[in-house]
Parts: C-alpha cells; sequence; structure tokens
C-alpha cells in the first residue's frame, strides 16, 4: 500500500482506530461472565479475516491469496500468532478484573518490555537515556497498582490478577513486535498480517469446543459487533500507518487512554484515582521517549 503523506488524515484515522478498540474493549467487558474469553476471541479473529483480505487485495493489486501466503518462514509466523493470541487472551481477561481506565494504560507497557527484551534476544545495548525511561514507566506501574491499594493490603486478589494479567499482554505484545521486525526482513507487510489473522483464528477455534456457551441473541449481537469494530478499527490502523510516518502516528495512539476514562465512566460509572491518571502519564512519556531514542539511534 503506497504512503500517502497525509498527516491530517493519519491523525483522524488513528484516533478514529484508538476510539473504535476502546469502544471495542467496552463491549467485551460488557460480556464478562455471559461468554468466555476464547468465545470472544474467536469472533474477533474470525471477522477480521475478511477485512485482512480485503487490505491484501487491495495493496497487491489483484495478486492472488495463495502468492499472499507464499512464505519460506512459517514456524515464525506461527510463534508470531502464538504471542499474539497469548497478548489478546490477556487483554481480555484483564478487562474482567480491572477498570477499564487502568487495563488500557497497563496494557500500553510493551515499548517498556521490548526494550527490556532487546537486550537478551537481539543483544542491543541499552543506554542510561532508554534505561531511565524504563524505570520510569515501571515507577507509572507502581503508581497505579498504589492507587489500587496494593501496598495498603487493600488490592484484592481479582485486581493483583488483573494487573499481573495485563502485564504480561505488554510482554507478549513486545515478543509480538520483536518477532514482527524480524519478519519483515523478508516478508511483506500484507503476508505477516494474513498469517497473523488465519492463525489467531485457528487457535481460538480449537479452544471453541471446551468453552462453547451458546449466546444468546444480545449476547450474538455484540459478538458481531465486536468483530466488526476489531475489522475496521484494524483497516483504519492499517490505513493510517501508509497515511504517514510511524513516529509522526504513534503520540496519537496513546489516545486510547482518554477514550478508556470516558467510556468506563459513561458505561461503567469508573471515575479514574488520581494515581492512575498519573501513573499513565508516566508511562505514556516513558513510552514516547523510547520512541524517540529508537529514532535517534536509527538515524546514526
Amino acid at each position: 500500500m503506497p504512503l500517502r503523506h497525509d498527516i491530517r488524515r493519519g491523525v483522524v484515522l488513528m484516533l478514529a482506530a484508538s476510539a473504535i478498540f476502546t469502544l471495542m474493549s467496552v463491549v467485551v467487558k460488557w460480556l464478562d461472565g455471559r461468554i468466555p474469553v476464547a468465545e470472544i476471541m474467536f469472533f474477533r479473529s474470525a471477522l477480521a479475516v475478511p477485512v485482512v483480505l480485503l487490505v491484501v487485495a487491495r495493496s497487491r493489486r489483484g495478486a492472488s491469496f495463495v502468492a499472499a501466503l507464499r512464505t519460506k518462514r512459517f514456524p515464525g509466523h506461527l510463534l508470531r500468532a502464538c504471542t499474539g493470541t497469548s497478548a489478546q487472551a490477556c487483554s481480555f481477561y484483564a478487562l474482567a478484573l480491572l477498570p477499564l481506565a487502568e487495563q488500557t494504560a497497563l496494557t500500553n507497557t510493551t515499548p517498556l518490555f521490548v526494550t527490556l527484551l532487546s537486550i537478551p534476544f537481539l543483544g542491543e545495548k541499552v543506554g542510561i537515556h532508554r534505561a531511565s525511561a524504563v524505570v520510569l514507566g515501571f515507577v507509572g506501574i507502581l503508581v497505579i497498582a498504589l492507587g489500587q491499594g496494593a501496598f495498603a493490603g487493600a488490592l484484592d486478589d481479582a485486581a493483583r490478577l488483573g494487573i499481573m494479567v495485563a502485564l504480561a499482554h505488554g510482554i507478549f505484545s513486545a515478543g509480538t513486535t520483536m518477532l514482527v521486525r524480524g519478519l519483515s526482513a523478508t516478508e511483506a507487510s500484507t503476508t505477516i498480517t494474513l498469517w497473523q489473522s488465519l492463525l489467531m483464528t485457528a487457535f481460538a477455534a480449537v479452544a471453541l469446543p471446551f468453552v462453547w456457551v451458546t449466546p444468546g441473541w444480545h449476547e450474538f449481537g455484540l459478538l458481531l459487533l465486536i468483530g466488526v469494530m476489531g475489522g475496521a478499527a484494524q483497516v483504519m490502523l492499517t490505513e493510517a500507518w501508509a497515511s504517514a510516518q510511524v513516529s509522526a502516528l504513534a503520540p496519537y495512539s496513546y489516545s486510547s487512554l482518554l477514550w478508556a476514562i470516558l467510556f468506563g465512566w459513561v458505561a461503567f460509572g469508573n471515575v479514574p484515582a488520581l494515581a492512575t491518571l498519573a501513573g499513565a502519564a508516566l508511562i505514556v512519556v516513558a513510552s514516547l521517549y523510547i520512541l524517540h531514542r529508537e529514532l535517534r539511534r536509527r538515524k546514526r
């Protein structure tokens, strides 16, 4: 897909995608206790496949489906789908245990874990600047945990598990990011995305017979809505990245925190504590600074 170099278009699409993804999280949270996480994941992934096929068709200008699937690195795609499925499962499960704002803030820790994992797996040397940003980000995590009562003995088992699962999402998502970096050296982005969607759907389908709960018409409608919103937001995100450079658009992706605060208040009556706001701000600042240092390193 050609880069259009239209920053305004990219910003609008990024803001819209962030809002829709966050609204999708609201619907996932509504289904908590009624539909198992694996079943929600199946509908989310399966209904996104036609959207991905549309993107592949547009970007490859009529190339065949088989051509888009052709790869010599299937094990890499398989491992990438495993980390992606694990990240999605952690994200959806954390929604059932934490308020929307806290879950969104903690699942935005991916850049912190990417920096940490790059040391043992990529052999990178992390200097004082990026190391300080990682420390700042983890201070933000501790501030959010403090707001949940972690250091006052008030943190119940569900909230404690929710924080750990949300952070596990950051780790799995960071692993996914690193795998995509490696695959991108030889694979087209459309090939990576197509294999991701197909394999994640297959993984969820394997678990489906063991957890299946027949949804009522209301629940079925919400499951369809999750798939449609996820697919639409995925297209918007793809179009956004095709419209401007990552460095220009990445800061706008953190608008999901603002949407999470708004939707959490409107849908669930959750007013985020000052500690949540402060911790989220520290995580965002740390992540953006890591992005800034990464760009400077690439220029050098």
